[in-house]
């Protein structure tokens, strides 16, 4: 990690108060910190429960537990501290707080900041007109689900994700998708939405909602199979590892490792089939032309099957890139982690016993620094009260009260 005094970056001098928990908050928030704001995490007086999703955990040197792996992941840069916003103290050291924020996120069941008092419209917006607020709930507040629960994998089978991903059928039903793409993509949008507003606020000098929902941005993630229903009219159906717009787009065995094709036109086919020493393959009417080779797809299937076993995977790959041809050998998490591009694009964090993906953004002036591994349970109470101004007796009697926290419930 890049050890610095103060908070570097794009973002710097903008202040966040976060109260999300779990993944598309805390994703949202990590990014903004990456990039130099200073992020403020308030807990539930319970803790942000993927403290508790693991193993593996970091330990303390009593070796308990301090946090999962999933935590760490989404955690770092953020200073910590936790507040019960049930009691009329908690609320007063947010609102307190907020006097000198920027931007606010949470990601509470609709409706529950309104109930504590801390509702946008009626309260917010009113006292600190500057605030952008964003508020990432699952489906909204209002409409036919509005005020439901929502969680990722649950959300990708109610926006059809679930039904275009998996084996084609009939040998396989509707699948999850193996990573956490709903609220990671949820998490993305609420940054974007974010500095929107934030850029906006430059013109107006007033704040705004913006309102983030997980069904959104499910739905949101449905390219190509909603413009191609919008267009054909025609139920998608599950394609395996294959595209349903362009081919051949699909995984393929080879004599050592499996090998990912990704022909995007009919100039790539050919080098590919070039390449393979069967260049009369790019000529053949049938497979000549993108709409020939979708609809000529399981004879082109078999062939290029049958060539690709008699190759070293490996040694295609390089091929193929070096010769204009997209594609990727299926790679295991630890082997991409390992691999020297990865190394060269610095897309891995280590400092001590912490390791963590870097920032994907890239900016040249003002480049993300990864300046604190996540940070224990109300670890930084102490610190951002007194930065508030509250004196150490006002720290204490608030501990003493409940209202603010330093060892989770």
């Amino acid at each position: 990690m890049e050890h610095v005094n103060e908070p570097m970056g794009a973002l710097k001098g903008v202040r966040v108060i976060d109260l999300t928990r779990v993944l598309g908050g805390p994703a949202c928030t990590q990014m903004l910190a990456d990039h130099g704001a200073d992020v403020i995490k308030i807990e539930p007086p319970s803790g942000d429960e993927t403290r508790e999703w693991g193993p593996p955990f970091e330990k303390d040197e009593n070796g308990d537990n301090i946090a999962s792996s999933y935590f760490h992941g989404v955690n770092r840069n953020k200073r910590c501290i936790a507040l019960d916003l049930r009691t009329e103290e908690g609320k007063s050291v947010l609102l307190h707080l907020l006097e000198s924020a920027d931007v606010l996120v949470d990601n509470f069941k609709a409706g529950s900041m309104e109930k504590w008092g801390l509702g946008y419209d009626d309260v917010l917006k009113v006292k600190f007109p500057k605030l952008v607020h964003c508020q990432i709930t699952g489906f909204g507040k209002d409409g036919p689900l509005g005020g439901y629960p929502g969680y990722d994998a649950a959300v990708q089978a109610m926006t059809g994700l679930f039904s275009i991903n998996g084996a084609p059928d009939p040998d396989g039903g509707p699948t999850r998708i193996g990573i956490p793409v709903v609220d990671l993509g949820m998490g993305m949008n609420s940054v974007i939405g974010i500095c929107m507003a934030l850029l906006e606020r430059n013109n107006s000098g007033l704040g705004q909602s913006i309102d983030i929902t997980l069904y959104d941005s499910g739905l949101a993630l449905q390219f190509p199979h909603a413009a191609n229903w919008f267009m054909g009219g025609k139920r998608p159906k599950r394609v395996g590892n294959a595209h349903t717009n362009v081919a051949p787009y699909d995984l393929f065995p080879t004599k050592t490792q499996d090998l990912f094709i990704a022909i995007g036109n009919n100039g790539q086919f050919r080098k590919a089939m070039n390449i393979l020493g069967k260049p009369e393959i790019a000529d053949d009417p049938r497979f000549d032309m993108n709409g020939g080779r979708i609809d000529n797809l399981p004879v082109l299937t078999v062939i290029l099957t049958e060539l690709l076993s008699e190759w070293d995977g490996a040694e295609l790959n390089d091929k193929f890139l070096k010769g204009g041809v997209p594609s990727g050998l299926a790679q295991s998490v630890d082997e991409v982690i390992s691999h020297p591009h990865t190394t060269h694009r610095k897309m891995v964090v280590e400092d001590g016993s912490y390791r963590g993906l870097a920032a994907p953004i890239k900016l040249s002036r003002t480049p993300a620094t990864y300046r604190t591994k996540p940070a224990a349970y109300g670890a930084n109470t102490e610190d951002v009260l007194t930065e508030a101004g509250y004196s150490a007796s006002e720290i204490k009697a608030l501990i003493q009260s409940g209202a603010v926290l330093t060892k989770r419930k």
